[in-house]
């Protein structure tokens, strides 16, 4: 694990300490660093997916005849 010198803004630190639940400042900033990851990529998936209906793939949902011979 690489040792960083950087200036935090305290109020900002209190906050996301309160907001996460942490107690150390290296807590909080690796929580919140690993949170801002799982985000973008939890973002990026819902984007290919609205990509992926955009482009016509789920059109057959919309069709009764389909979706009567999967209903049991």
């Amino acid at each position: 694990m690489a040792k960083t010198l950087i200036d935090v803004d305290d109020s900002t630190l209190r906050a996301a300490q309160e907001v996460l639940g942490t107690l150390t400042k290296k807590d909080t900033i690796n929580r919140a660093l690993a949170q801002v990851v799982t985000d973008s990529v939890r973002a990026r998936a819902v984007q290919e997916e609205i990509e992926r209906g955009s482009s016509g793939v789920y059109q057959r949902l919309l069709d009764p005849e389909v979706m009567a011979g999967v209903r049991r």
